[in-house]
């Protein structure tokens, strides 16, 4: 193995003969100066990178990683010196996706890595939304947004930012290495990491050296297959961190030539977005940061702390508390199928397993009502409740680009997280992602964020951030928009991550900050009220057959065979109590079919008074976990019915078709109790 001070001479003869070539052929002074730095930098690099010098050891990881700061610190100055001095170009194409009318498409062409001379060229996807008409001055300034993640697509918003901006230009950027950018960096099957971190039987999951969990083969081998891909596309990942994505955000700007625009990022993209906006101040009217990610904040290592937080303030620590150490005693066992191949898989949930879940649940705006209610349920130890969060977690496991999400997560953020064993739960996420960036052993990039220093930023700056994201802690976001000069936060009230998705009143203001970021004005709604009331424990009959039934509505057979069989038995009844009034059809021995027309009446009155519960509800996210309580009162109603029904078809001289409405009730009784409220 070469030693660094080898690399280093090496790298200093290559410098040597790039600044002479440069100078021969009449580059500028400092563009010599940026590329023999980055010729430098590239040199270190790359004989640390391929000969494994990243890899998690103890003693020498430590030192590496002082030399990778001091790499990476001059890497940004060359991305950013490069970033100036090179206009990128941009090309037409069509939209991959509906878009709303009025928009254009195209590819922005950047350098794979800027940091590096001569690197190739690769193709960031935009969209661009033009308003039939313009407003005028301030409220015409441009929008430009990007999704989170990372990984997360972008322009399958580009609709609801429209209706937010109708007279602004809304610029949708995907992230470099995203769906509609290429190349893309995929890796479908990475997406399964937590899933089988979920499954992975406990002894597989034991903490090593300073906390960090030992690799998961599974996932490992997924990460190896995915690297040895990317790389035979000659793809290289070190391109795709932060620090590109910000740059990508200002050359942008200059290519389409807006002399200003507000910037709106949520989750990961705060990040690059915040960096943009100091890279360019003069390009820079406003920024939105919403779920905001601070730079300084370790997100593996309070990852557990920040869950805790939000959970408290649902006011559920106790039954959360007890659910952790009730299933990490004994594990329970749910069986699902794999988001990816579709496969059914059987998986091993312990306490930290459901509190993984828990987490993603927070992430999700209709799955945030519901959270006090599941957390109560778990407890108890009903795991069929974990349906709907498994089929969306399903979505965010196949929608996000996983190569892309690794490349990030592994430069940026795992090597400068320890991922120790902190109080509280281990979650599953934590331990994929440490499994990956083991095994892809990228370079930190760390150094990254801490320049252009954005507390210099002159730009008002509106943060947003739910109550009860798990992602984001309130004292590190405080602390974080204090070194903000312009720098506001307003928070709302029973929003997890992604405020402006979650509500409407996020959406407001949001927008009326745009129209004027100077102003303090009066708020356009109150963040204290919550979209959605919160599903407490007792406000719902807990139950996994609800939601069963809403993905597959042929669940309902049992009881709509029961209604139509009561609506025909009541009219019929009252046909014959008609005619019998009349004097018309009366048989000798007959007796008033009143039985038959009261149990019509109960079944009738148990399918009207069930729908008018359900249509009652202020929020059908309810029927994620559960029914009304009222519904179970319901179910007397059919008791009722099928005990007159019983009567009459027993009854001397019954005709034998009154036997149908015995039999559809003792169906219904069994479906009722036996599958809808178990």
């Amino acid at each position: 193995m070469r030693s660094w001070h080898g690399a280093a001479v090496t790298a200093s003869v290559t410098t040597l003969v790039t600044a002479f070539v440069l100078t021969f052929l009449g580059v500028s002074a400092s563009a010599r100066a940026v590329d023999a730095e980055a010729t430098d930098v590239q040199a270190i690099e790359t004989q640390a990178y391929e000969t494994g010098a990243y890899e998690t050891q103890a003693v020498g990881r430590r030192a590496v990683d002082a030399r990778a700061t001091d790499i990476r610190a001059t890497d940004i100055r060359v991305t950013e010196a490069r970033a100036a001095d090179t206009p990128a170009t941009t090309e037409e194409r069509p939209c991959p996706v509906a878009m709303p009318p009025g928009t254009s498409c195209g590819f922005l062409l950047v350098p794979e890595r800027r940091d590096v001379p001569n690197s190739r060229t690769i193709k960031v996807g935009f969209a661009v939304r033009r308003p039939a008409t313009t407003s005028t001055g301030d409220a015409g300034i441009p929008v430009v947004f990007t999704g989170g993640g990372p990984g997360s697509p972008s322009f399958l918003l580009t609709g609801l930012l429209s209706d937010m901006f109708p007279g602004r230009d809304v610029v949708v950027i995907e992230q470099r290495g995203g769906r509609h950018s290429e190349p893309r960096l995929r890796c479908p099957r990475l997406g399964r990491g937590v899933l089988a971190a979920l499954a992975a039987p406990e002894d597989t999951r034991e903490a090593g050296e300073n906390g960090v969990a030992q690799t998961l083969h599974g996932i490992v081998a997924d990460a190896d297959a995915c690297m040895g891909r990317l790389q035979r596309e000659g793809v290289d990942l070190r391109g795709y961190r932060g620090a590109e994505i910000a740059a990508d955000v200002v050359d942008l700007r200059r290519a389409l030539g807006y002399q200003r625009w507000n910037l709106f990022g949520v989750g990961y993209s705060t990040r690059p977005m915040l960096r943009a906006a100091a890279l360019d101040p003069e390009g820079t009217r406003a920024v939105v940061l919403d779920s905001f990610l601070p730079a300084e904040a370790n997100r593996y290592d309070e990852a557990a702390a920040d869950l805790t937080a939000a959970i408290a303030e649902l006011g559920g620590t106790e039954r959360f508390d007890a659910m952790v150490a009730r299933l990490n005693a004994a594990p329970a066992v749910f069986d699902t199928r794999d988001p990816v191949t579709r496969e059914r898989v059987s998986l091993r949930l312990s306490g930290d397993d459901m509190a993984t879940l828990v987490a993603e649940a927070l992430q999700d705006g209709d799955l945030v009502p519901i959270v006090p209610a599941l957390i109560d349920g778990l407890a108890d130890g009903r795991t069929g409740l974990l349906q709907p969060l498994m089929d969306r977690m399903g979505e965010r496991l196949t929608g996000r680009d996983w190569g892309l999400y690794y490349a990030v997560q592994c430069q940026d953020e795992a090597p400068s997280d320890a991922a120790a064993g902190a109080a509280g739960p281990r979650l599953a996420t934590v331990v994929a992602d440490a499994a990956v960036c083991g095994a892809w052993r990228l370079p930190p990039s760390r150094a990254d964020w801490a320049a252009p220093d954005a507390s210099t930023l002159p730009a008002p700056t509106l943060v947003l951030r739910g109550r009860l994201d798990p992602t984001t802690s309130t004292g590190s976001t405080r602390r974080a928009v204090d070194t903000l000069p312009e720098g506001r936060l307003t928070e709302f009230a029973g929003v997890g991550h992604a405020v402006f998705l979650s509500g409407d009143c996020g959406r407001r203001t949001i927008t009326a900050f745009f129209d004027a970021p100077e102003s303090a004005g009066a708020a356009p709604c109150d963040p204290g009220r919550a979209p959605h009331a919160l599903v407490r424990p007792g406000d719902v009959l807990l139950t996994p057959a609800a939601y069963r039934a809403s993905v597959t509505p042929a669940l309902l057979a049992p009881g709509a065979a029961f209604a139509l069989v009561a609506i025909v038995q009541l009219l019929t009844g009252l046909v014959s109590l008609a005619r019998r009034a009349v004097g018309a059809g009366r048989r000798r021995g007959g007796t008033p079919p009143v039985l038959s027309v009261l149990a019509g009446l109960a079944g009738v009155a148990f399918a009207g008074l069930s729908a008018l519960s359900l249509a009652g509800l202020t929020d059908s996210a309810m029927l994620a976990v559960g029914v009304p309580p009222v519904v179970a009162w319901c179910g007397l109603l059919v008791v009722v019915a099928t005990v007159l029904s019983g009567i009459e078809a027993f009854r001397l001289n019954a005709r034998a078709v009154r036997i149908i409405p015995v039999m559809a009730g003792l169906a219904c009784l069994a479906w009722f109790y036996g599958w809808l409220l178990a």
